[in-house]
């Protein structure tokens, strides 16, 4: 179980081993939201995500003689990397499942990071139990991408910085608009807030079409998305939310946020332009929220989760803005 007493003992873990990222404001930013848009800046974090959080949480966690034998983890690109990069720097040795359609970037920094990657079919093939037969016959240990409670009390370290930092900029009510995927960021954050900054709410951020968290927040029950691919917001389309962090969600988080393709790739576009930074589309869909959902307050914080995108990509995102 995650709770607050993880997330802080996460944080003298990860300390002096990862980046506090600030929190960013444009004027220019506010003109086209009509609002206030505070940008919690992840895309700067170690390895171009909050996975290095988690990934160093997890690792750092286990004991010895597991970490010498070595961890496994599946992901599309983030947090093979945060695995990888605090695998490598813990002398561990560091397996990584990849589907087979994962950014190319993302592939080739994995393995720069010195993971071995296997590449999987995810229309075909079970992540899940591919990397539990792996984990057995390599006696490695799996580090889940979000339902993992030290990977959960890493990401939540993004809200004990966001948390302080808002207070500086006078900020106590806002809601916190965060990229989902299998929730294990929204969670963590979720629960730090509840601790340090009660007045600031999460809100999950997702690609229509794939908005499995805003669907079951509002039934009450996890289900699960249509379709395994068809967005470009590779890095957040999990294919149901997290049995450890719906939840946790389900209690501490405000209705979900939809944003189209077409509305990540803008928000890429002006994060460039107003607030000099690079984003991957799965890391924009909360400044897309920010920017163009309806009925928002007139202060609005977003977490901009990652910036690990392919050439071709961004350069379709910055022609929004041409």
């Amino acid at each position: 179980m995650t709770d607050i007493a993880s997330i802080t003992a996460a944080a003298q873990r990860l300390s002096g081993h990862v980046r506090q990222t600030p929190l960013l404001h444009a004027p220019l930013l506010d003109r086209v939201a009509g609002r206030r848009v505070l940008v919690k800046a992840e895309c700067l974090q170690l390895t171009g995500s909050f996975k290095a959080r988690g990934g160093w949480s997890a690792v750092s966690a286990l004991d010895p003689q597991a970490r010498a034998r070595g961890v496994i983890a599946y992901s599309s690109g983030n947090h093979a990397q945060g695995v990888a990069l605090a695998a490598a720097r813990h002398g561990s040795p560091c397996v990584i499942l990849m589907p087979s359609d994962a950014p190319a970037v993302k592939v080739a920094n994995t393995r720069a990071y010195g993971a071995e990657v296997v590449l999987y079919d995810r229309e075909t093939e079970n992540r899940d139990a591919i990397g539990a037969t792996l984990a057995e016959a390599r006696g490695l240990t799996l580090i889940r991408p979000y339902d993992d409670p030290q990977v959960i009390a890493g990401q939540g370290t993004v809200g004990l910085e966001l948390a302080a930092q808002a207070n500086v900029a006078g900020v106590t009510d806002a809601p916190v608009l965060v990229c989902c995927g299998g929730g294990g960021l929204a969670s963590g954050i979720a629960l730090a807030l509840k601790a340090y900054a009660p007045g600031l709410t999460v809100h999950t951020a997702e690609p229509a079409g794939f908005d499995d968290m805003a669907r079951s927040l509002a039934a009450g029950t996890r289900l699960k998305n249509p379709a395994a691919t068809g967005s470009v917001c590779d890095a957040i389309l999990t294919p149901t939310p997290g049995e450890l962090t719906f939840p946790i969600l389900q209690r501490l988080a405000g209705p979900g946020l939809v944003v189209t393709d077409d509305q990540a790739l803008q928000a890429m576009a002006l994060a460039f332009t107003h607030l000099r930074i690079v984003l991957e589309p799965g890391g924009a869909v909360a400044l897309a929220a920010a920017l163009f959902a309806p009925d928002l307050p007139d202060t609005v914080i977003a977490v901009a989760t990652g910036g690990n995108v392919d050439p071709a990509t961004f350069a379709t995102a910055l022609s929004r803005c041409a």
